[in-house]
């Protein structure tokens, strides 16, 4: 039986908005039209329009609103920026800019940085030889001094979470904080599973504000485990790797003789 994957970020939003342990995790989300992007953008002073379909964080696009200055209307798309006096104008070009497919519209949040940029935390979580829910690793992705995602296809740079969070947790701090993203990566896996049976693997993007709240960005069900090699402890890909064997989304690999 093959491993099920979800594309939609949609409808993988929506199954862990009906989930009361989850919802309050989830940045306020919204279909793409003009109407709700002008909205959420003076709700929330700054949102990410995303293509509902995507990887990598392509098509990605950050809207800002500026209020009290010259050009307060104003996007990036991978390095581009641009300004606007209205949101007229801004929109229009907006529909130039973005790709042909549908978007949806999500609450911008304002992630913690590391030497002056932005990351986030990737959570992998698989199905154990025990058929239960493991959160298997833990990884950092720092994005790109000049662009908004974190992807490590995007130019994002994978580092050691200790390392990202060593400027806001103590030591003990941290080892609690690990273990939340843990569980919270598990009841994410576990609510998807009783919408989405025979998905075997999630990668759980996770950004935290600047109360360490966190917020989930996105859960890819076809997660790349091998941004885990970056790590400095080879037994977290070790551990990945073979559970990914286990339930079939790789073959072993032949010994040579």
């Amino acid at each position: 039986m093959s491993i099920q994957r979800i594309s939609s970020k949609q409808a993988k939003t929506n199954v862990l908005l009906a989930n009361s342990k989850l919802k309050d995790y989830i940045p306020a989300t919204g279909h793409f039209d003009r109407s709700t992007v002008q909205r959420m953008l003076d709700q929330y002073g700054m949102i990410y329009v995303k293509p509902v379909v995507g990887t990598f964080g392509s098509g990605v696009i950050r809207i800002e609103k500026h209020p009290g200055t010259s050009s307060p209307y104003r996007f990036q798309s991978v390095v581009s920026k641009y300004s606007f006096r209205t949101f007229d104008e801004m929109y229009a070009k907006l529909g130039k800019v973005k790709k042909r497919k549908p978007y949806l519209v999500q609450k911008g949040i304002h992630m913690l940085k590391y030497n002056g940029r932005r990351f986030d935390l990737r959570v992998m979580v698989q199905m154990n030889p025990q058929s239960r829910w493991e959160s298997t690793g833990i990884i950092g992705r720092v994005a790109h001094p000049r662009k908004i995602v974190t992807n490590y296809h995007a130019g994002g740079t994978p580092l050691p979470v200790n390392r990202l969070m060593s400027g806001y947790l103590t030591a003990e701090q941290r080892n609690h904080f690990e273990r939340r993203l843990r569980t919270l990566g598990i009841t994410v896996a576990e609510a998807l599973k009783k919408k989405y049976p025979r998905i075997k693997e999630i990668g759980l993007d996770i950004a935290f504000d600047k109360s360490l709240k966190p917020w989930i960005l996105e859960v890819n069900t076809s997660p790349d485990p091998f941004i885990f090699k970056k790590l400095p402890d080879r037994s977290v890909f070790r551990k990945i790797y073979s559970y990914a064997i286990a339930y079939g989304r790789f073959k072993p690999l032949k010994r040579k003789k």
